[in-house]
């Protein structure tokens, strides 16, 4: 049986009232609830502050290159697709350098759980806007505000028909830990978008900016409702939905392929001798 002392990692070393704190508290907790073991679990992670998550859990760990996540994490599942493979990445490493990887993850359904840590800033590099920043705010490398409209991760992976997609808040753990619970569960690509108060450098999109605009989906929203979810995707300012916004059931990416039918990869017989005779072909 898991226990938090398990999932214990090391010492985070995000700035005091980071909103990524709440994000491992409630994914740690999630791990236990759901009874899985450090060891069944593989983080893949890039660059920033999200990309030091992994660390600061226990579970097996791969850090790639800034907006690579999802290479990485399709090959780790389909290798061996009974782990549990999660990408966790900020809002710029996914939404900016990744963005062509995104896309094609959802296309694919890939059986991978994303955990977008949104705090609308590139908060590692010291502050520059990032693909989710709000219009007019300004920046370091930004000085006259941000001119460029912000990126609506959700609505671009429900017009992609995304298996899952949800939106959590730092801010509202218990709430988040049941969607990280949720995302975990979902057969296909999960994409969970949570938003995460930088306090250091996005003074605009604070905890007390949001505390007064999110709000809980009802019980009677609709998740299949396509249409509904564009209207929710769409839905930011003076109210802002959390919650599962579409959530649709299809085969997964690695259940479509032949060869996988045998088994996990990695459990398949290798022969050294054939590889040498290749490498020879070579010299």
């Amino acid at each position: 049986m898991a226990s938090l002392k398990d999932f214990k990692g090391l010492t985070p070393a995000w700035c005091p009232g980071c909103g990524n704190f709440a994000i491992l508290k409630a994914f740690n907790e999630a791990m236990v609830e759901l009874n899985i073991n450090p060891h069944e679990i593989v983080i893949v992670s890039g660059i920033g502050q999200a990309g030091k998550f992994p660390h600061y859990t226990r579970c097996n760990t791969f850090n790639g290159l800034h907006g690579r996540t999802l290479p990485v994490a399709t090959g780790i599942k389909l290798v061996n697709p009974n782990l549990k493979v999660i990408a966790v990445a900020g809002d710029g490493d996914c939404y900016g350098e990744g963005g062509n990887h995104l896309i094609h993850a959802i296309r694919r359904n890939v059986d991978i759980k994303l955990f977008v840590h949104n705090n609308q800033i590139y908060g590692l590099t010291k502050g520059q806007a990032s693909p989710t920043s709000t219009k007019g705010m300004k920046t370091k490398t930004q000085p006259f505000g941000v001119i460029s409209e912000p990126l609506n991760s959700l609505l671009l992976a429900i017009a992609l028909d995304c298996s899952f997609v949800a939106r959590g808040y730092a801010g509202k753990v218990e709430h988040l830990k049941s969607l990280i619970k949720e995302a975990i569960l979902h057969k296909g690509f999960a994409l969970l978008d949570i938003l995460q108060p930088c306090v250091t450098f996005n003074k605009i999109n604070t905890y007390e900016w949001y505390n007064q605009r999110v709000y809980f989906l009802d019980s009677f929203y609709d998740p299949t409702n396509k249409v509904l979810a564009f209207e929710k995707a769409m839905e930011w300012g003076d109210k802002i939905p959390l919650g599962i916004l579409y959530k649709k059931e299809k085969n997964s990416f690695e259940e479509q392929i032949p060869v996988l039918k045998n088994g996990p990869l990695f459990e398949r017989p290798y022969y050294l001798e054939k590889v040498k005779n290749l490498l020879e072909k070579f010299k």
